[in-house]
């Protein structure tokens, strides 16, 4: 354009030309010149949260759906520290975000001024880049910039500062048109050496998810380990990676994995990792896959080559976006017949993702398992933040295709209900779950407001077991019977729900679950369980007896 806009008019103009249909904010006076711009743009959704917090969770979480970046909109000081926990998680998921932050006046910097804060100073060691726009004419240029940083080699965060007077000062600005993200070329003698390896390997495992990964990529993933016989396992919290009814799913890493797949995993030869970092999560405290993997040939492949030999020595290295790698492994010409190996591990799986009835009022077991008969794992997004509950979903759901499941891999608590709302606007065809402790779900819960404002339709499932769940299981393990700061005393979940707008039941035994779940599931809008379970029962394979026991 070659008239003169205001750097808000710039801005919005730019994030549209970009692909951007949606915002999450919570309004600040810092940034009321974007506002007024999005008034007359009504191509992008405003979507307006209760907590800041709420804001780069739902951001993370549209990122993860469409693979566009998560946009969000907060203010100076308080709101923008209030959101750097979700360019924390976007950082260590791998997630594409762009996070603008209403700023002071130029004018006003470096003078301790209202709510001032040096922001590049300040995410640069939380996010993938961090800028400042001081001239409303360069706002094109910056945005193009951070579009493609944030959708480039690893995904991630990107954080800009928005000085409030430079948005509503005028300027004449030229669009940029949108930029692709750049990728790596696969190279076709690393590819050959591949697949000489798997051909010669004794006993190959294959670990995906992570950065880059999508339902292509998983779709083609699929095709060649059952062609190949290879299991396969998700890395912490990437179950999604391939549909679970893949002939060739072995199950997941991270925290609390089958027994049988952590076997397979030290007793492998050759492991062909596509997409994760290998982080702590994954690799047990980089145990069960260490650095340098002694006896064992590691295939590493990512994105992004500053991640290659990183942590773990690779003996393939291969910058290469999963779909490009999993497409060409889909085209190679498979074995005669596949391993047996492949069809073991998923056999093993079923085993150990299917629940034994435990003797307790209220089993989480048997209450995913009877999720698992109503929904389908292709369909329902299941989104949870941290805790020991999460632990029973991760073991007895099946999950579908990439976008099925919406779950920090750095711990953070807090996401489950807001990463719902967004799936549920962005997915309003499918069901969106949010799973949350008691703990969990107070951090975020009252975005719960934000869903009924919105017209979100989502199922809430808070697991209330009175305490910090993982920390009095770390507690007992460490100090025994001495409980200390982990006891909860909670609210009436479901009048608190009833309170925001929605329909809401107590379910205190196994046998009630079902039913309640039948009624939930026949309603629309947001629908809350609140489920009473007894904190004795510390997660889906012991008990506080237990760890004091040992």
């Amino acid at each position: 354009m070659t008239e003169p806009r205001t750097g808000g008019r710039i801005l919005v103009d730019a994030l549209r030309t970009h692909g951007c249909d949606r915002i999450f904010h919570v309004p600040g006076e810092s940034f009321l010149a974007v506002l007024d711009a999005l008034h007359d743009t009504p191509a992008i959704d405003l979507v307006t949260c209760r907590q800041e917090g709420g804001v780069g969770f739902m951001a993370c979480a549209d990122g993860v759906l469409t693979g566009r970046p998560g946009v969000a909109f907060v203010t100076r000081g308080p709101g923008a520290t209030n959101a750097s926990i979700g360019v924390h998680v976007a950082m260590q998921d791998s997630i594409p975000m762009l996070l603008f932050i209403g700023d002071v006046d130029r004018g006003m910097r470096d003078r301790e001024g209202f709510q001032e804060v040096d922001f590049v100073a300040m995410f640069t060691p939380l996010a993938k880049l961090a800028l400042r726009i001081d001239d409303p004419a360069r706002i094109p240029e910056y945005v193009a910039r951070a579009w493609r940083t944030a959708t480039s080699g690893r995904p991630g965060p990107v954080v800009i500062a928005l000085p409030e007077d430079m948005l509503v000062e005028t300027a004449v600005a030229i669009d940029r048109p949108p930029l692709a993200p750049v990728e790596p070329v696969l190279h076709p003698a690393d590819f050959a050496d591949v697949l000489d390896r798997l051909r010669t390997a004794e006993r190959p495992v294959a670990i995906v998810g992570g950065a880059g990964w999508d339902k292509a990529a998983g779709a083609a993933f699929s095709a060649f380990v059952t062609a190949w016989g290879i299991p396969v396992a998700g890395a912490f919290r990437r179950q999604d990676a391939i549909a679970n009814d893949t002939p060739a799913w072995a199950g997941n890493l991270g925290y609390g994995p089958s027994p049988a797949l952590v076997a397979r995993i030290k007793a492998a030869d050759v492991l062909l990792v596509v997409g994760p970092r290998l982080g702590e999560a994954t690799t047990d405290g980089y145990t069960l896959v260490t650095p340098d993997h002694p006896g064992q040939t590691l295939i590493h492949v990512h994105p992004d080559p500053t991640e290659l030999d990183r942590v773990h020595r690779a003996d393939l290295a291969i910058a290469a976006p999963p779909l490009a790698f999993a497409a060409m492994l889909a085209r190679a010409e498979p074995p005669a017949e596949p391993r047996a190996d492949a069809a073991e591990a998923h056999a093993d799986w079923l085993r150990w993702s299917t629940p034994t009835p435990r003797d307790v009022a209220l089993d989480l077991g048997p209450c995913v398992a009877a999720m698992r008969d109503r929904l389908s794992g292709h369909d329902a997004i299941i989104c949870n933040g941290a805790g020991n509950f999460s632990g029973w979903w991760h073991r007895y759901w099946h999950y579908g295709w990439s976008g099925t499941q919406l779950a920090p891999t750095c711990g953070a608590m807090g996401y489950g209900p807001p990463a719902a709302v967004a799936a549920a606007l962005r997915c309003s065809d499918r069901l969106a779950v949010a799973l949350a402790g008691d703990g969990d779900f107070l951090m975020n819960g009252q975005e719960l407001a934000t869903a009924v404002q919105h017209g979100a339709n989502l199922l809430v499932i808070v697991v209330d077991n009175g305490g910090y769940g993982t920390i009095r299981m770390h507690q007992e393990r460490e100090y025994p019977a001495r409980i200390s700061g982990t006891a909860l005393t909670n609210p009436d979940f479901a009048a608190l729900g009833r309170a925001y707008g929605a329909w809401a039941e107590t379910v205190e035994t196994t046998a009630d679950f079902a039913p309640a779940l039948g009624r939930a599931l026949g309603r629309d809008g947001v629908r809350l369980l609140h489920l009473r379970t007894d904190i004795e029962i510390i997660t889906n394979s012991t008990t506080i007896g237990a760890i004091r026991a040992r």
